[in-house]
């Protein structure tokens, strides 16, 4: 549940409650009734499964994902008119409208634009959702890191590639369905292969071709 980018047209922006929410609030609860449809228009969320109450990073005892603003934070829900599936909190701060279920759904059901951005957000959702099941069930450990480390890889200040880690390894590990202790020891076999280099919060990729091959893509 990574990103579906989309542009939500001015005209329902203007009707929608904006509301700024800090790192860590809970936006939706599993089994909650959809009484509005949210759109995320900048920050990221965690998805998943919550836990005891704690810091941001504990509410989530299960992460089955992450969305980066825009995009619709409710698409299969608000489309189908069900109870949130899955918990949702702020991992940065996050800028949200609000569409109660009435508008949204005559919205729908009158513009053509909006059903094209609906359409494509949940298409984009339902195949990075399929990619991570198939990931998970024909990838091994570090090929599924190797994946993950190219995907979240930005650029370093010296010209390279590097991930920074803003989420604690066990969610980490959680989103590629390997223990904790799994991804330490994959980590330290790649710095052992020089395909990667750093330690704490900034993975260099020494190697990203090789990380490609390993990750078969």
């Amino acid at each position: 549940m990574l990103s579906s980018s989309s542009t939500l047209p001015p005209s329902f922006l203007a009707g929608a409650r904006l509301e700024r929410c800090a790192p860590g609030t809970v936006l939706l609860s599993r089994g909650d009734p959809t009484i509005a449809a949210w759109y995320l228009e900048s920050g990221m969320v965690l998805t998943g499964i919550s836990g005891e109450l704690g810091s941001r990073d504990e509410l989530l005892e299960h992460q089955l994902g992450q969305m980066q603003g825009p995009c619709w934070l409710n698409p299969t829900a608000a489309v189908l008119s069900l109870p949130a599936i899955v918990d949702v909190v702020a991992q940065t701060e996050v800028l949200l409208r609000k569409l109660p279920m009435a508008e949204f759904q005559a919205a729908l059901a009158a513009n053509r634009q909006l059903s094209t951005t609906m359409l494509t957000g949940l298409a984009q959702a339902h195949r990075e959702q399929t990619e991570l099941a198939v990931s998970r069930l024909a990838k091994g450990a570090e090929a599924r890191c190797a994946e993950w480390l190219l995907q979240h890889a930005g650029s370093n200040d010296k010209g390279g590639c590097a991930v920074q880690l803003q989420q604690r390894k066990r969610l980490i590990a959680a989103q590629l369905g390997i223990a904790p202790e799994t991804l330490s020891r994959v980590l330290r076999h790649l710095r052992e292969r020089s395909l990667i280099s750093g330690s704490g919060r900034t993975v260099n990729l020494v190697d990203p071709g090789g990380l490609r091959t390993l990750a078969g893509v």
